[in-house]
């Protein structure tokens, strides 16, 4: 009677788990299919990983909804497997998150209230990326269309804002030139060059006051994206984090329902 109810409570649970990851691998997919309906080349990029993952989700689901319904061990053995290689697949990616997140920090900036970013503090593997020609510039075609740089004079409308504003890493590094470069800013979206720069910093010269230009072939704009990623990483890797223990869980009833199932075929 035991084994019995315990058969009924792991194939219930399983049932109901791999229902919900269902509905939430239609909605990833459906997310997917919207992005794909839009021209935005950095959606655009993202769309086969969020498919991809959808699509994985909800084939692994369904094994396991009609291995549980069934109370089908072969299924269920199928179901455990793809799980298992799952959470193998999202322990590894989220230790590299980790080691790829761990180098890289701001510098303080005295009388600014957000912090200044350099690209040699960061990974060697967000260097690669970034620094690669093919990379950037389809990520700098991002930022252009973003318009976060156009966007600084109608948020901060007087020089006074502006300065006393807390700029993102992104607007920090692409939409102004270092603080190092020691040019006058006339408003939030244009500086006087005029002068000569105070610093050696190359991006000092590469700065222009053009709305497709900015800082955007620079290393402080690198430096910008890198710590914007790290962020995201991190957030991702915490996510993984959370749902490798519940992926665990639901692997670990997932045995108790496959050993159930197989315990009620070798006895019927």
């Amino acid at each position: 009677m035991g084994s019995e109810g315990a058969a009924g409570t792991s194939t219930f649970v399983i049932k109901w788990i791999n229902f919900l990851t269902t509905l939430i691998a239609l909605g990833v997919i459906g997310f997917g299919i919207w992005m794909s309906s839009h021209t935005d080349g950095c959606r655009k990029s993202l769309t086969f990983p969020v498919l991809g993952l959808g699509a994985i989700i909800l084939v692994v689901s369904l094994i396991g909804l009609v291995g549980a319904w069934k109370n089908n061990s072969i299924l269920l053995w199928i179901y455990l497997t793809l799980l298992c290689l799952i959470l193998i697949a999202i322990l590894i990616f989220t230790v590299l998150a980790f080691i790829v997140t761990n180098n890289g920090s701001g510098h303080k900036v005295a009388g600014l209230r957000y912090k200044e970013y350099q690209l040699h503090d960061y990974s060697s593997w967000f260097l690669k990326e970034l620094n690669n020609t093919h990379n950037w510039n389809n990520l700098k075609a991002c930022l252009v269309k973003s318009q976060d740089c156009a966007k600084l004079s109608k948020k901060y409308k007087t020089l006074k804002k502006y300065k006393a504003a807390k700029l993102t890493p992104i607007e920090a590094g692409c939409c102004r030139p270092p603080s190092e470069c020691d040019y006058p800013a006339v408003n939030a979206s244009y500086y006087d060059l005029s002068y000569h720069p105070a610093s050696s910093n190359k991006d000092c010269k590469l700065y222009k006051n053009k709305k497709t230009i900015r800082c955007y072939n620079c290393d402080s704009c690198k430096a910008g994206v890198a710590q914007y990623m790290k962020t995201e990483w991190r957030v991702v890797a915490i996510f993984n984090v959370v749902l490798f223990v519940v992926l665990s869980i639901v692997y670990f009833v997932g045995c108790c329902a496959r050993r159930n199932a197989a315990s009620s075929c070798s006895k019927a």
